[in-house]
């Protein structure tokens, strides 16, 4: 199997799969960049998924399904361009040979999923929209609790799991994490990395579940370091309550700079 990144408008990376003849798609907010890795590599585009409603995520599924026939697979609880397959937790789809299990991951909007696959090409595979990003997280619709049980299910995937995130933040997202832990070794090599490719003109993704548990810190809201600066940032954060450390972290996070 090959897994692309296809740029998109700013930020966005339309993840794509195939074997050679025949591709997946996810979160094809615009058609045209799809349509383009098709024609160059000859490939037929045989579904789509799609983890929530807005825009950047969905704006070209309805050009590449009348163009290719492909079948539309998105969430059961959210707007998106019919006809589609809508899924929740529990259901699975089969494409290309693999077996998606879907995971309710409500934060980022009301309905959003997620797409893990067990075993590809020897590691499992997790298309996670934008409920988590490399060192960050997408909280926008819910409620921070809604958020931390969605990462936590994450989270709780293997740590070998590639992490496909749906934009290129990971730069920005860092900068706030060493903000909240400062002496993170892991944190201070994993951020030289990612300014290196990026650098070069190359994604900082996919990521991997283990990294993320040691230098993401909305992964680590249980951990003294986050939970003390989270406190130094809200006095009202409870060090037995993750999800006040969640929500403080996440108000410091929209207005840091």
């Amino acid at each position: 199997m090959n897994l692309l990144a296809l740029p998109a408008f700013a930020d966005n990376y339309l993840w794509m799969l195939h074997d050679g003849h025949r591709a997946i798609v996810v979160d094809p907010g615009q058609a045209a960049p799809v349509a383009d890795a098709l024609r160059r590599l000859g490939l037929q585009l045989q579904a789509i998924l799609v983890t929530h409603h807005h825009a950047d995520h969905v704006g070209g599924v309805d050009a590449l399904r009348n163009a290719t026939g492909a079948s539309v697979h998105g969430p059961a609880r959210e707007s998106v361009p019919e006809p589609l397959v809508r899924l929740a937790q529990g259901d699975t789809v089969d494409v290309l040979g693999l077996r998606f299990e879907v995971i309710d991951v409500p934060g980022h909007t009301a309905g959003h999923i997620a797409y893990y696959c067990p075993q590809m090409d020897g590691a499992p595979l997790l298309f996670c929209g934008d409920t988590l990003f490399s060192g960050g997280c997408g909280l926008f619709e819910g409620t921070p609790a809604q958020m931390l049980a969605s990462l936590d299910r994450l989270a709780a995937l293997p740590g070998n799991t590639l992490v496909c995130c749906a934009h290129e933040y990971t730069l920005s997202n860092l900068k706030f994490a060493t903000a909240v832990e400062p002496d993170n070794a892991a944190l201070r090599d994993y951020s030289r990395h990612c300014a290196a490719l990026r650098a070069q003109n190359r994604p900082t993704l996919p990521s991997r579940m283990e990294l993320e548990r040691e230098i993401n810190p909305f992964l680590r809201v249980r951990q003294a370091a986050v939970i003390h600066a989270a406190q130094g940032h809200d006095a009202q954060v409870q060090a037995d309550d993750a999800v006040t450390v969640l929500a403080a972290l996440r108000q410091w996070k929209n207005g840091f700079r």
